[in-house]
């Protein structure tokens, strides 16, 4: 093993995508917002032979990020986009106490990013806040590491809450659950328009491998009851109508059954709402085992909440 050179702090900062959030980093005054639309407050000064942060998937952990109170947790990045469209990226974080365990985890977006461009921006977990861990607070050795990036078309980018985009639908996925082997994600299409939007029939999906290059050999099913029955509510395709504000929901249904050949997994998928709709590429990580198929539920106008 080669000995260690000696570095400053901020350099030792980062190693295997993991920033350490104790004693690293400069202090600049006044120049930073959390959960990052601008540049970090606390960030070491790396240079070209010495960067800080491992890589992953063009994303880097650069520093600790000096917050605005002991209870931040904070954290910067950086995202580097070497491709020739403009993508947009969803990053999660995960935050360790000193012992290694899991207390957060942190999805956080950042749009639209040119080919060619990078961005810094700030993570933060604050005390209180919940996450896909468990634990509150922080202290000193906490870390933060990358875990997962996903990063699609930013023209397909499935629209931030409370915007809607030029389509006038809103369409997104769901975390889905998992339940001994079987697996169930929603689709959900929010019509944000002035206009009714009429459906009839079934989402269109193109899977999409970890380099988002289509994949073939998976037979998408029409209806979720040859993988599993009682999903949704499963019914035959039907017209509907959705009046402003009004959403519908449609069920992806596999099974996670590894047998002989090689396992599949589909990250990505390309959602086509109805002929000639714009596509969205959402994550629904489709983990398709050997299983070979998908089935593809009709969307289905959801129930008026109650008030």
């Amino acid at each position: 093993m080669r000995p260690v050179p000696s570095a400053s702090p901020p350099a030792l900062c980062a190693l295997a995508a993991t920033v350490l959030l104790a004693g690293c980093g400069t202090h600049s005054a006044g120049s930073g917002a959390a959960g990052g639309s601008a540049a970090p407050s606390c960030v070491p000064s790396p240079t070209a032979d010495r960067p800080t942060g491992a890589d992953h998937d063009g994303v880097s952990l650069v520093s600790r990020e000096c917050g605005p109170s002991p209870d931040a947790d904070r954290a910067a990045f950086r995202v580097t986009n070497p491709g020739s469209e403009a993508l947009t990226y969803e990053i999660t974080f995960t935050y360790l106490n000193a012992s290694g365990q899991v207390m957060d985890a942190v999805r956080q977006t950042v749009a639209s990013v040119g080919p060619g461009q990078s961005v810094t921006r700030a993570v933060e977990r604050t005390a209180g806040a919940t996450g896909t861990g468990a634990g509150t607070g922080t202290g000193t050795g906490t870390q933060v590491r990358i875990t997962k990036v996903r990063a699609v078309p930013a023209a397909e980018a499935p629209a931030p809450p409370g915007t809607c985009p030029p389509s006038g639908v809103r369409v997104t996925a769901d975390d889905g659950d998992a339940a001994m082997g079987l697996r169930v994600v929603g689709l959900h299409l929010t019509n944000c328009g002035a206009a009714a939007y009429r459906l009839d029939g079934y989402p269109a999906l193109q899977l999409l491998d970890a380099s988002r290059k289509p994949l073939t050999g998976v037979d998408v099913l029409r209806g979720t009851a040859e993988i599993a029955t009682g999903i949704g509510r499963d019914a035959p395709a039907a017209p509907l109508t959705l009046r402003p504000g009004e959403s519908a929901s449609a069920s992806l249904a596999w099974r996670n059954t590894t047998g002989s050949g090689d396992a599949v997994t589909a990250p990505y998928a390309r959602v086509t709402a109805k002929p000639g709709a714009p596509a969205v590429t959402v994550t629904p990580e489709l983990d398709l085992g050997t299983t070979g198929r998908l089935g593809v539920g009709a969307w289905e106008k959801d129930r008026a909440r109650t008030p």
